[in-house]
């Protein structure tokens, strides 16, 4: 099984679309590393061999930031934005949509289930008899 960046990658999969699994390696990239290295991409994952899969991880950390590094990097520049105030920072903060949509009647992925306005009161209905 071959191990990169901290992920295992799948098997069964085709090299460029196991390294998708990465975190921060897309289509492309994963098909531009696997050039640089000198592997097929179109090779299966379970038929690398051992010097194949040290060529890619080193290909990728010649590269650049890949899984924790760059997840780390992201939370620290929404943590800058947020520290300076910044609109995107309080859009964060607030939990609302980043880029300018709209939230008047969309963005419920973002914001969450709707809420009821008010709580519907039930009606307690007593029998005359």
């Amino acid at each position: 099984m071959a191990r990169i960046a901290g992920v295992d990658l799948p098997p069964q999969k085709r090299l460029w679309v196991g390294l998708t699994s990465i975190y921060g390696i897309g289509q492309e990239r994963a098909k531009s590393i696997s050039a640089k290295a000198g592997v097929d991409h179109t090779k299966k994952i379970k038929d690398l061999t051992e010097d194949e899969v040290n060529h890619l991880r080193q290909e990728i950390e010649k590269e650049g930031r890949v899984e924790g590094d760059l997840r780390k990097e992201i939370q620290m520049n929404i943590r800058r934005l947020i520290e300076i105030q910044a609109y995107r920072g309080i859009r964060h903060r607030r939990n609302l949509p980043v880029r300018g949509q709209r939230t008047h009647t969309n963005a419920r992925t973002r914001k969450g289930p709707r809420r009821g306005a008010v709580a519907a009161k039930k009606k307690v209905t007593g029998k005359k008899g």
